[in-house]
């Protein structure tokens, strides 16, 4: 006999911040309307996958996600299998046919949809709820936070109005939407009330806030609404385009000490004409005077970048230039991905393809390259005392803390570690850094310091 109960759900979330705080919203909906989330598979009645397709790696993961589900959909494990997001608003209707133990797809457009569909007991033949994706939660939907209490992801935006030439996100996710600052304000508030202490503010490009709303409202007017709310102790802004990093949001980040001294910043490219192939211009500033000027500050910020190899027409030249830019520049984080030709996309079609083993070769010597200057950086800090957020036991042993200080975004950046010291999990805690390596900085609590 299953052990199941009906009302009992199994959900997957795959891809970015971006899409986690989708699914968190998700949870929310089901939840309201009674169902239980389960976190393991054999408990569960329902599954709920809310995938990725911005890449083609994604695109497999989630494909891999959906056929197990599908396997246990089709032995009569599970009553009923949603599939929502990204993937779904990129394929459609030809999903069906490819994998019909689905019971539901939902696009991006629809995803505040989902305890409806789960509760339609109708026919069993797929339903596919795909619509123009214009969907935009605001803090009057429910959430379940699913990161840790102490951090959350604070959604500003939806969509995106660019028109990178290797980017599908417009099509699947919709034009720039952005949120009223009152409704920011009082979901961060919220927030605050559940004890989380950073915010990590997200969206397809959070420099392009506001400038589709009627008023005058823009990212920097925002984050002078948001340091005012009592409680907040970081602000971390993350996939902020180059292009929209004013002289004011600088000053604030150097003035509002609520602001983590921080900026991921995807550069992707900086040849001249790659970064016109790409539709990814700077205006009248090159690349290196926006590092300059950004380096200008009294304040130094920790800076990650993300950097596309391989993209059609990037002759060694052209890689080599970025390659010398990383070696001046100095990011405290790089992430480097190869191009990806997705379909529907201009860049797909461009010629002067780069054969895949050489961009696998120019990727692999900018992260050897990254690797030397991230150990010189955290080398820097032996000696030092730095406030750290204290996120619990590392995941390697319960003998160590990990936790990230101001300049180290989750998931996806450097941690410390802790060997020595109490320290209280969700509180900003003093660190004095022991030793340094390329990845990982150890130390101890100080509280002498206090």
């Amino acid at each position: 006999m299953r052990e199941n109960a009906e009302n009992r759900v199994f959900f997957i979330s795959l891809g970015c911040a971006k899409n986690l705080v989708d699914s968190e919203h998700m949870l929310g909906l089901l939840t309201t309307r009674g169902y239980e989330i389960s976190h393991e598979v054999e408990t569960a009645a329902i599954a709920v996958i809310n995938t990725c397709a911005f890449i083609q790696d994604a695109v497999e993961e989630t494909i891999d996600a959906i056929l197990e589900m599908a396997g246990l959909r089709q032995q009569g494990k599970l009553n009923k299998l949603v599939v929502a997001g990204c993937f779904v608003q990129r394929y459609g209707y030809r999903l069906q046919d490819d994998i019909p133990e689905v019971d539901v797809w939902l696009g991006t457009g629809d995803i505040n949809r989902v305890a409806e569909v789960i509760t339609d007991d109708g026919d069993r033949s797929a339903s596919f709820y795909i619509s123009r994706p214009d969907y935009l939660a605001d803090h009057s939907v429910p959430r379940v936070q699913t990161t840790p209490f102490f951090s959350a992801y604070l959604k500003i935006a939806e969509g995106c109005s660019h028109h990178c030439t290797y980017c599908i996100i417009p099509r699947l996710r919709g034009r720039l939407r952005s949120r009223m600052p009152g409704s920011l304000i009082a979901e961060a508030e919220q927030m605050v009330d559940r004890g989380v202490k950073e915010i990590n503010l997200i969206a397809q490009d959070p420099t392009q806030y506001g400038q589709d709303l009627d008023r005058n409202v823009c990212l920097e007017d925002l984050l002078e609404q948001l340091a005012a709310v009592s409680g907040i102790h970081w602000i971390r802004l993350l996939y902020c385009h180059p292009a929209g990093i004013t002289d004011r949001l600088l000053e604030l980040i150097e003035s509002e000490t609520t602001i983590c001294s921080y900026l991921d910043l995807p550069f992707q490219h900086v040849d001249e004409k790659i970064l016109k192939a790409m539709e990814r211009g700077l205006n009248q500033e090159t690349p290196w005077e926006l590092m300059e000027r950004i380096r200008s500050g009294k304040r130094r910020l920790s800076l990650r970048t993300t950097l596309m190899v391989g993209f059609p027409g990037e002759t060694e030249t052209m890689f080599l230039q970025l390659y010398d830019f990383v070696k001046k520049a100095r990011f405290e984080h790089l992430g480097v991905f190869v191009f990806s030709p997705e379909k529907g996309t201009p860049a797909a079609r461009f010629e002067g393809v780069v054969p895949r083993e050489l961009a696998l070769e120019r990727q692999a010597a900018l992260m050897a390259l990254q690797f030397e200057i991230s150990e010189e950086l955290n080398q820097g800090l032996v000696g030092r005392t730095v406030p750290v957020l204290i996120e619990g036991p590392s995941p390697e042993t319960d003998l160590l803390l990990k936790g990230r200080t101001a300049g180290m975004a989750p998931d996806v950046d450097t941690q410390v570690l802790i060997n020595k010291g109490e320290g209280m999990i969700g509180e900003i805690m003093p660190v004095l850094i022991r030793e340094a390596y390329p990845y990982d900085i150890i130390g101890e609590i100080n509280m002498t310091v206090l």
